[in-house]
């Protein structure tokens, strides 16, 4: 992804290279917005003792989600046994994130090879595809850019660069199968990371595939780079996580009333 300077941002020297998104119209408020909504839900009684309980079953919603977007069926099976190869690749990847949130914070190319392994396991008939993206120039400097960012590069808030992770792995598609489940497995490591949902109650992958027409609307014009089209999936991944924090609501509710 290439941050062009929106219209109107001052000339000013910029050395961090989100800096620019927080001035296009409405981001910083929705931002606030995004992040007061994820407070509220840590602050919620039941997620003061039981959030692994919470946390657990929003992984799992999350899953389910992340792996519909992709085509695959989100309904786990009376017996357990997943054998739907997108879903079960979803909860593998889902099942192994709380192990991984180190080694993102410091070598997160690693961290997404290990994620395609997870996701793609069963959906390709070469294993050494698996964890291998594409070896372009092109390909790999933009993933190394990504993860400087990752890694430092940047002080913009959790919810920005969640958003930037999110629609640069899903626009680069640089595994060429998995990649949403990647994608959106990575952001929520990053919302983790950050700090902003820390305890990873938030599902903003349900918001995603109920809004999934929007959501490739928007997903397109964040990989055409122009402000327009990065304001437009700034602006939804926001409403994702403040749509995510109520899904979070409600399930810490429920676990609430189940006591």
């Amino acid at each position: 992804m290439t941050v062009r300077r929106p219209s109107g941002v001052t000339s000013r020297l910029v050395t961090d290279p989100l800096a620019p998104l927080l001035e296009l119209s409405g981001v910083s408020d929705a931002v606030q917005a995004a992040r007061e909504a994820v407070d509220a839900v840590h602050r919620h009684p039941t997620n003061r003792k039981r959030w692994p309980t919470t946390a657990a079953e929003a992984s799992v919603r999350a899953a389910r989600a992340s792996a519909a977007i992709d085509g695959g069926d989100a309904e786990i099976p009376p017996d357990g046994e997943v054998r739907e190869p997108v879903l079960a690749g979803a909860l593998r990847v889902a099942e192994a994130l709380g192990g991984l949130l180190t080694t993102w914070e410091r070598s997160p190319l690693q961290v997404l090879a290990r994620l395609h392994v997870l996701a793609a396991a069963d959906l390709v008939d070469d294993p050494d595809r698996l964890g291998r993206p594409r070896g372009d120039e092109a390909t790999s400097r933009r993933l190394e850019l990504l993860a400087e960012l990752v890694t430092g590069g940047t002080k913009a808030p959790g919810a920005v660069l969640a958003a930037v992770v999110h629609g640069e792995l899903l626009a680069l598609r640089a595994f060429g199968v998995g990649d949403g489940v990647v994608a959106r497995a990575a952001a929520r490591l990053t919302m983790i990371g950050t700090g902003l949902d820390p305890k990873g109650l938030c599902v903003p992958e349900v918001w995603c595939f109920r809004k999934l027409s929007a959501y490739r609307e928007a997903t397109a014009g964040f990989a055409g780079g122009t402000p327009e089209g990065l304001r437009q999936w700034l602006l939804f991944h926001c409403q994702a996580v403040e749509a995510g924090a109520r899904e979070a609501v409600g399930i810490a509710d429920a676990a609430g009333e189940a006591r």
